[in-house]
């Protein structure tokens, strides 16, 4: 009957039925119906026989009948598929095959089968199941043989997952005990693998390049499961990459970009540490090839996994590699990128690559500084939306070692070029000027007053000198909204006032600056405040210990003077006096010198101050104002406080009637 059936439907069912009644009738190895020593090879022929006509007929069936049934005929034979692929699991359950067996009849035959049925489907389905039923160990001793079949079959299979499912149970099968690790270096499973996967990107010309990247996406995934420790192999996954990739326009595919990031986090998450990935030197060229917005956002999975890993990149040269990695998030945009930006991301990006900065480190100060060096290079490409970023959190880096040489004298025998103090306040001061392109004076300037507090501490006077001058220089020239202006001026004295280092002439210079500049603000009470914060200027408890009770006391009255002209304004405009809260904070700087000892400020002037308050408090014309009301309250309970001391301390303010 199976002979003499030709419709392809039927004869498929009785061959079915002929391989279901005969499956425990097979002159199998152990069972009844054994026989003498070709007993396996004659089930194994009956077999194979059966699967080839099964296969014919199979295969035949999408061309019977019209082409306007044609999709129904397709449906019906995906429907048939596992009758033909019961032959194969009833192969691999025949006792008898065994390797030798199948290497040389078995896998060749149906080898031989599925490459000439020229079928889509059936060459698909078939090579899953050769993979599936069979064992892993043949597969591992036959690669080369089932491997070989792969170029042959038709350029519309999908290759791809059948040669990423092969290598999943192979990697699977490598992860099941250390002895097999051996037999993949025997049979040099790898350069198999790598040499198929070209072989069929090669003769599959119209092959998706989203596809050809899958397969070199799983051949990278099964070498870091089963030759972890075989950099050149990973490398020469990459370098296939690229050789792909080469001369092709960037990719901008969003499955392909996909993954590449596949392909290149794939080292990172195995060795968890990106060290490793930067001795690959196919690494940076498969970035090259991503656009810029997937550049960008591997670049961002290379940061992460440093955060994550707490990885110490501590050399020059690897820092190098590794800015040269995330150049996507340093360099400058261009008008029309700068215009389709995403703020948000582009803060967190940036900010990502200043805690990077800040996590390099070397306890080597020479290597330190080439570090700083590397880093300063790289991020001065970047554009000014990136700068103010990414040189502060490099001007601190550098801060942190010039207070670690600060001890040090700086000259190191046999060096040609020394980590010294100065040679790294030279390289900060030249970093700072760059903010001036774009444009951000505040920024620069807080950067400014830093190293001159880090200039201070290494007791270098002319350079912490320049660095106020040219905090000066950024406050004149470029600082130009009000609120900032205050801002600054109140930075520029708080620094100014910590400042030990300086000669008699320099102070004086400066604090007549920043004197001078308080006076000259917008409003009225930001003059005020300004003013009566530069007396701290004159009266240092520290080092030097600078006590210029006169200086302070013109300052608390001049600070006087423009709380009085800006209530006077204020009665002028609104007919009202306005608010106390001025006076009341001179009075505490009064009492803040007065017990410090400044002998110019004297109790009677501190009750006089006191009476002003009351008398226009007490006004018609002033604004009530509960706050500054409540912080008058308290300084008048403070004073009373302080009478009730027993010794020098009460009897100090024993004068002052409250």
């Amino acid at each position: 009957m199976c002979h003499g059936v030709q419709n392809p439907i039927r004869g498929l069912f009785l061959r079915s039925y002929l391989a279901q009644v005969s499956r425990d009738k097979l002159p199998n190895l152990g069972s009844e119906y054994e026989g003498g020593e070709d007993t396996a090879m004659d089930a194994v022929e009956f077999v194979l026989q059966n699967f080839t006509e099964m296969n014919k007929l199979w295969v035949r069936m999408q061309h019977q009948g019209p082409v306007r049934i044609r999709e129904k005929l397709e449906k019906e034979k995906n429907e048939l598929r596992d009758l033909v692929g019961k032959n194969l699991h009833v192969l691999s359950q025949i006792e008898g095959v065994n390797l030798e067996i199948y290497r040389d009849t078995v896998l060749p035959r149906v080898l031989e089968q599925i490459v000439n049925c020229k079928d889509e489907l059936a060459q698909y389905y078939l090579m899953d199941c050769i993979i599936q039923v069979f064992t892993d160990e043949y597969h591992l001793q036959t690669l080369e043989t089932l491997l070989g079949a792969c170029p042959q079959l038709q350029p519309t299979v999908d290759i791809k997952t059948v040669l990423s499912r092969l290598m999943e149970r192979l990697s699977n099968y490598a992860a099941s005990s250390p002895d097999v690790l051996l037999e993949f270096l025997q049979v040099e499973a790898f350069a198999k693998l790598s040499s198929a996967i070209g072989k069929v990107i090669e003769a599959q010309v119209d092959m998706p390049i989203v596809e050809a990247v899958t397969l070199y996406v799983s051949l990278l995934t099964f070498t870091l499961h089963v030759h972890p420790e075989r950099l050149d192999y990973v490398d020469q996954v990459l370098g296939a990459c690229v050789k792909l990739l080469f001369g092709k326009p960037k990719l901008k595919d969003g499955r392909a970009t996909k993954q590449i990031v596949a392909l290149l986090s794939a080292p990172l998450e195995k060795y968890n540490d990106i060290v490793t990935a930067l001795s690959l030197s196919n690494y940076p060229r498969v970035m090259d090839c991503l656009d810029d917005v997937t550049n960008k956002v591997m670049a961002m999975v290379i940061i992460q996994s440093i955060m994550k890993s707490n990885t110490c990149i501590s050399t020059a040269d690897e820092i190098e590699v590794l800015f040269e990695l995330l150049k996507g998030l340093i360099k400058g945009l261009d008008g029309t990128a700068a215009d389709e930006l995403d703020k948000e991301d582009f803060n967190e990006e940036q900010n990502s690559v200043a805690r990077l900065i800040h996590v390099l480190y070397n306890d080597d100060s020479e290597e330190m500084l080439k570090i700083i060096c590397t880093v300063r290079k790289h991020i001065m490409a970047g554009g000014p939306t990136q700068l103010p970023f990414t040189v502060p959190p490099l001007i601190f880096s550098a801060l942190r070692l010039v207070r670690k040489l600060q001890a040090q004298d700086g000259n190191v025998v046999g060096e040609e070029e020394p980590a010294t103090p100065k040679k790294i306040f030279q390289l900060l001061n030249e970093t700072i000027e760059a903010l001036s392109s774009v444009p951000s004076p505040e920024l620069g300037l807080r950067l400014y007053l830093q190293c001159a507090q880090a200039a201070n501490d290494c007791d270098l006077e002319p350079i912490a000198y320049e660095f106020f001058t040219q905090a000066f220089i950024l406050y004149e020239e470029e600082v130009v909204d009000s609120k900032a202006q205050v801002t600054a001026m109140h930075l520029i004295i708080g620094a100014l006032q910590r400042m030990n280092v300086l000669g008699v002439e320099n102070r004086d210079t400066l604090t007549h600056k920043a004197t001078g500049y308080s006076a000259k603000l917008l409003k009225r009470p930001d003059q005020c405040r300004a003013v009566y914060a530069c007396s701290n200027l004159f009266w240092v408890d520290e080092k030097d210990c600078i006590k210029d009770g006169e200086r302070v006391l013109l300052c608390l009255k001049r600070a006087l003077r423009i709380a009085n002209a800006a209530q006077q304004m204020a009665n002028a405009v609104t007919g009202t006096s306005g608010l106390v809260t001025l006076f009341v904070e001179i009075l505490n700087k009064y009492l803040y010198f007065f017990e410090k000892g400044n002998p110019q400020v004297t109790s009677a002037a501190i009750q006089g101050l006191v009476e002003l308050i009351i008398n226009e408090m007490q006004s018609d014309s002033t604004t009530p104002d509960p706050a500054s009301e409540a912080f008058f309250a308290s300084t008048i309970r403070y004073i009373q406080f302080q009478k009730q001391k027993v010794g020098v301390v009460g009897e100090k303010f024993g004068p002052i009637k409250v």
